[in-house]
């Protein structure tokens, strides 16, 4: 056989080779999708690579696919009816069977509408409008997150700085509009409010968008949220930093839709944006996403966009994009292609929809689309609900050109600075302290207050009544100025509040005058004034009340709370027949009766153990009155022993002190207590049908009506002091119902005759009224507070409330206070140790002595020690065995020795120093068998005793 050239050879492997790719390519059928992008916008063109670079990438890793996608891109130009034509035309030329990213929400609910009719799957990865739902739209798929998801970290932070107002600048859009409710319903659970919503068209101008920005500086809210697209944001961050809006005190948020591309904005905008704080979503770390995927990406977006340059870092965007096409070429692969749309038709271009082909496996395919799970270059890619799964949202701070890293926000935990340590989550707590160090704008690191008094010479309007108290507020006119002028405590205390501010406030005082003075609208109205922005402060003496409430916000109060009566004073005559137990108090009668008996009972245990004879003997009547008086009137001579007369003297001296306290109290109330109100409460006037007075415009008139139910021909309203003194003094009324304040200053000026009955009704005092929500609030309450806690307020209120006090002397309603338990119980304690411890002392005393006695009973008893004789008149001692001899039977007679000796009244003997041992004792003591029985006989008169020992067996 003829050899075959080694050329031939060559040539039919190559063509074999190529055959066999050939025949690989016709298995793969081409699975037909349709891209809708902006290409003229910076997320189309990374889009659009990565779209690319996404089917390169997965059909070199899964080659043996029997299916691949083939992409038809369209450019939108940015506008929804060009979108819209696109999508026609790519249902209509090329059958296409799902449909990729609708740039725009606006864009995205037409196309998504469509491809419900048609059955097509619509993906997108950049519409994030809440507006656009599953339920109308059920071929709509999320391949992003919802604005709503970002709405609770922006307010986390705005909590945690303590915010109160904000203003939003968003686009007159869908995508602009769709977080809004969701952002102020949020808002409204930590009590913040958005004054002012800027809108900014979609044919604004740079110079409509510097004057919408100059509208926002004279205002005094200070955070501003901007949401809308890269375009237009650029032009509102590069026009605040030329009239100064970058500066510090000045805050700004931008939402994802920024914050996710800022690293591909242009360097002059980044600069602009120096101290903005942004809220972006969080791309985890992983090995696919490294330098060589960086530059593969790099690559391909330089082929797609020659004329741009190269991108640093891919926005999630572009992330979004790429795993979206992995997983529409999987779900492509289980599906399949369907018959109908194996070959393309040339057909004429239709003019109907119903003219569209409906997709024979476009539900089959959504079902894929929705039930694909994997971890992807964006992280965990799961659209089981229709779109992404809510994870870690990032907190950054653009400072120097570039992002730094401020905290994370998730779900579980709220604000914190990292996501993971030592391997477990930490928990936030909603604080900036527990974040990364901001820069705010103007390179500032303290937190801004959120708001600033506009820097243009406006002054607030502070708005100042003409009181009936001109003590409380007064105003008039500079002849020179025509200024106006106020005065009273309620201007100082204002103006006091002011100096402590951690801001200087400009302002300047306006009279509220009304047609009549005395009109009942006064003060409510000058709070209604607030409501409507005719002032910025309302001071003064307001009260505050409920409805009042209802226009506007009061600071705390600053003066007494409470509503009473003044009411006259009448002589009061005391017949009671038990008059004379009112100075002693419950408990200091009972005390007293108690430290009586126990001190009685103390003197006589000590009498008793000194065998006092006085209280010897049958109990009688004359023995218990003794007993009793012996605590308290008894006589020296009757007490013997020194230890009762110790506790006497110092029970004499507490007995001296208590009657004295008690005849000085008693005294008190039969001379002074001679003043009575002649009412003690309101409901007793209304049923004695009594006239009640008020001051005139006061809420008193409503309260007295609505809230007790007094009948109107039974009040009469009074303007002045005077009125009031006059219509008390003639019986004009029988009360007057005024706030605590108004009664001291009252009481300060006629303080004879009247007297002040409650407060029969709570109030809240008065204060200063503010707008609703005014960021002037919380300052100037805690300035209030600072000057009622200390001495400022009693300077204050001395110099206009105590400069016409007089003093009344008179005591009211006998308020002499009873003689109580607590103040005498230092003597009691007194007087009862005194007694306990000589009772301790006398009978540790007589144990001792009977010890003593015990020992020289023993020694005489001693049968060694014993002598038997008796000693005679001569001094000398007869042998007791003599004597017995000579009486004969010693045994049956019984002995008996006497012993005389000289006796004292100071000589006892072994007896204990202080007391004298009774002149008689028998004392019994056991002898072998027989028993000595020896006494002490009378005391003679020689003064010598005669002590008998007899012995008997």
């Amino acid at each position: 056989m003829k050899k075959i050239p080694h050329t031939i050879l060559v040539l039919l492997l190559v063509f074999g080779f190529s055959a066999a790719q050939n025949s690989t390519a016709r298995r793969a059928d081409e699975f037909h999708v349709g891209v809708i992008l902006d290409l003229g916008s910076l997320v189309g063109k990374e889009s659009q690579a990565s779209i690319s670079l996404a089917v390169e990438d997965f059909y070199s890793v899964h080659q043996n696919y029997t299916t691949k996608l083939a992409i038809h891109i369209s450019d939108s130009m940015g506008n929804e009816v060009k979108a819209a034509s696109a999508a026609i035309e790519l249902l209509e030329n090329y059958k296409v069977q799902a449909i990729i990213g609708p740039q725009k929400s606006s864009e995205a609910a037409f196309i998504s509408k469509l491809g419900s009719i048609k059955q097509v799957p619509v993906v997108s990865f950049t519409a994030t409008s809440p507006a656009l739902t599953y339920d109308s739209m059920p071929y709509f798929v999320r391949a992003t997150l919802n604005d709503s998801v970002q709405v609770n970290t922006i307010v986390s932070l705005i909590k945690a700085c303590g915010w109160r107002e904000v203003v939003m600048i968003y686009d007159d859009t869908d995508y602009g509009r769709g977080i809004l409710p969701h952002l102020v319903d949020v808002l409204q659970q930590i009590e913040a409010h958005v004054p002012y919503r800027s809108v900014i068209p979609l044919s604004a101008t740079s110079e409509y968008i510097k004057q919408e920005l100059y509208k926002l500086i004279a205002m005094q809210t200070r955070v501003f949220i901007v949401h809308m697209s890269s375009t237009r944001a650029s032009v509102i961050f590069t026009k605040a930093k030329e009239i100064g809006m970058m500066n510090k005190g000045f805050v700004w948020i931008i939402t994802d839709g920024v914050a996710n591309i800022i690293d591909s904005l242009s360097p002059s905008v980044i600069e602009a944006m120096n101290g903005v704080i942004g809220i972006r979503f969080h791309v985890p770390k992983s090995q696919e996403l490294d330098t060589s995927f960086l530059i593969r990406w790099n690559r391909m977006y330089q082929q797609s966009s020659p004329n741009k340059l190269q991108v640093n870092k891919l926005s999630i965007f572009g992330l979004w994009a790429y795993d979206t096409i992995w997983a529409l070429a999987r779900a492509a692969e289980k599906v399949g292609v369907s018959g109908n749309n194996k070959r393309l038709q040339s057909r004429k271009k239709c003019t109907s929809l119903d003219a569209l082909p409906v997709s024979t496996n476009g539900p089959e395919l959504l079902n894929e689309i929705i039930q694909n799970k994997f971890v992807g270059l964006s992280g965990n890619f799961d659209l089981t609900n229709r779109q992404l799964p809510v994870s870690a949202l990032q907190i950054i701070n653009v400072v120097g050109g570039s992002c730094r890293h401020i905290g994370f926000w998730t779900l579980k935990n709220g604000l914190s600075r990292l996501l993971k340590q030592n391997g477990s989550e930490i928990t936030g707590s909603n604080s900036m302290l527990d974040l990364n160090p901001v820069i705010w704008p103007g390179e500032s690191t303290e937190i801004p207050r959120g708001w600033e008094i506009p820097s243009s010479g406006i002054k607030l309007r502070v708005g100042v009544p003409s009181s009936a108290y001109p003590e409380f507020a007064n105003t008039s006119k500079d002849p020179f100025t025509n200024a106006t002028r106020a005065s009273g405590l309620s201007v100082d205390i204002f103006q006091e509040v002011v100096k402590r501010l951690p801001f200087a406030l400009n302002y300047e005082y306006q009279a509220f005058d009304t047609i009549d003075a005395t009109s009942s609208r006064s003060y409510t109205d000058l709070v209604r004034q607030v409501y409507l922005q005719r002032y910025d402060i309302a001071i003064g003496d307001i009260t505050i009340t409920y409805n009042r409430s209802l226009y506007a916000d009061f600071t705390i109060p600053y003066t007494e709370s409470g509503v009473g009566m003044i009411v006259p004073v009448k002589e009061k005559v005391n017949n009671n027949m038990w008059t004379f137990l009112k100075p002693l108090s419950k408990g200091m009668l009972f005390g007293s009766i108690i430290i009586i008996i126990y001190t009685r009972l103390g003197v006589r245990l000590l009498e008793h153990l000194n065998s006092n004879g006085y209280l010897h003997g049958p109990f009688s009547l004359k023995q218990l009155g003794v007993s009793m008086l012996f605590s308290i009137f008894e006589d020296k001579d009757k007490l013997e022993c020194f230890l009762s007369r110790t506790v006497i003297l110092v029970w004499k001296f507490v007995f001296l002190v208590l009657t004295s306290s008690y005849t000085a109290s008693f005294a008190s109330m039969l001379t002074i207590q001679q003043l009575s109100p002649t009412l003690n409460d309101i409901h007793e006037l209304q049923k004695q049908g009594g006239y009640v007075g008020f001051h005139r415009g006061s809420y008193i008139e409503g309260l007295l009506v609505d809230d007790i139910g007094f009948d109107r021909s039974k009040m009469r309203p009074y303007d002045t002091p005077d009125e009031f003194h006059a219509a008390l003094y003639t019986g004009g009324v029988a009360a007057l119902v005024l706030d605590v304040p108004y009664i001291k200053l009252f009481l300060a000026k006629y303080c004879k005759g009247y007297t002040m009955v409650g407060p029969i009704y709570k109030s809240a005092g008065f204060a200063f009224a503010l707008p609703k929500r005014s960021p002037l609030l919380a300052d100037m309450s805690r300035a209030i507070i600072s000057i009622t806690g200390g001495e400022t307020i009693i300077r204050l209120e001395k110099k206009w409330i105590g400069q016409n006090s007089c003093q009344n002397e008179e005591k009211v309603d006998g308020s002499s206070s009873a003689i109580t338990l607590g103040s005498f119980g230092g003597l009691f304690l007194l007087t009862g140790f005194v007694t306990t411890c000589s009772i301790t002392v006398k009978w540790l005393m007589m144990k001792h002595y009977k010890k003593d006695q015990q020992k020289a009973v023993t020694k005489l008893d001693d049968p060694n020690n014993q002598r038997h004789g008796q000693q005679g008149e001569n001094g000398h001692i007869q042998d007791g065995d003599q004597g017995n001899e000579e009486n004969g039977d010693s045994n049956a007679i019984d002995n008996q020795v006497t012993i005389s000796a000289p006796h004292s009244p100071n000589t006892n003997g072994d007896l204990p120093g202080d007391c004298k041992q009774n002149n008689k004792e028998i004392v019994t003591t056991h002898l072998g068998s027989q028993v000595i029985h020896r006494g002490i006989s009378e005391v003679t008169e020689t003064g010598r005793a005669d002590v008998a020992f007899k012995l008997s067996p």
